[in-house]
């Protein structure tokens, strides 16, 4: 514990240190903080966090922001942190723009569990009793997995649009370096049922760029003594040109005994992730 608070209370001083001369320099004028060589400043900045490098570091003069700006300095953090291209022949004109989109990478669905009910979806088809909102019957494969969407007797559908670029992804980094996208969502069945998914890449006319929408998957009733069977649907979209700016993600189904209440197919734990680095 004593080395834990030694080493926080030192990252504390550092940012402390920078964020004083970082004031000093500002009632200068902008005149330079220091006389170091840029590549021993570029590693100073390199063990600082990246919201101190943009928001503090590049204000304090121009020789600051001069190192904070460049491409190699990003391209290296990329580096250290082990964010990697796919594709070599794809190389992002901004290293950090793609540095700051990897490192806040993360779902894109809003409510993808149904843990604040059906907040966040668009209902398309509300068959039968409609969407309800339960636990599941057996445990998920993610633990924290404690809800699940379940369908009723008539086709229950629902979806939801993604605006990129109100999610941070600018139409150029998406036009020139077509990061692959990744969508993930896992479903069972009760009764004996049907599941549909269908995702959509659309351009600002929400025309159809590229779609994955496979066959219907018929599911039989599950072994009271096996449990219910969670299955994965997966799909990356990759190379599919310029234009994206929405991602439409609609799935749902019905069951297919027509029983009142909810026996339909249960969805559950959806993920649309944009995966501008390679996973390693």
């Amino acid at each position: 514990m004593k080395k834990k608070a030694t080493a926080m209370g030192g990252k504390a001083s550092v940012n402390a240190a920078v964020r004083a001369t970082a004031a000093t320099s500002s009632s200068s004028g902008h005149q330079p903080a220091c006389a170091l060589p840029l590549d021993i400043l570029e590693e100073i900045f390199l063990n600082l966090p990246p919201h101190l490098v943009v928001r503090v570091c590049r204000l304090v003069c121009h020789q600051w922001k001069e190192v904070a700006d460049r491409e190699s300095f990003w391209r290296e953090r990329c580096r250290r942190e082990g964010y990697h291209v796919h594709d070599a022949s794809k190389v992002p004109s901004e290293w950090r723009l793609f540095y700051f989109l990897c490192k806040r990478r993360r779902n894109l669905l809003r409510n993808p569990r149904g843990e604040d009910e059906l907040r966040g979806w668009t209902i398309l088809l509300n068959g039968g009793d409609r969407w309800n909102v339960e636990r599941p019957i057996v445990p998920h494969p993610n633990e924290a997995v404690q809800t699940n969407f379940v369908t009723s007797y008539n086709m229950c559908i629902k979806s939801q649009t993604i605006d990129l670029k109100k999610e941070g992804y600018n139409p150029s980094f998406m036009d020139e370096f077509q990061p692959p996208i990744r969508i993930s969502d896992w479903y069972a069945p009760r009764c004996r049922c049907e599941y549909r998914i269908s995702v959509q890449l659309l351009d600002r006319k929400n025309a159809v760029v590229q779609d994955f929408t496979p066959d219907i998957i018929y599911l039989p009733q599950f072994d009271e003594q096996i449990g219910e069977q969670w299955h994965q649907m997966t799909h990356v979209f990759k190379d599919y040109g310029p234009g994206v700016r929405y991602i439409k993600f609609s799935h749902g189904g019905q069951d297919q005994v027509f029983w009142a209440g909810w026996y339909g197919v249960r969805v559950t734990d959806s993920c649309v992730e944009v995966c501008p680095a390679l996973d390693t």
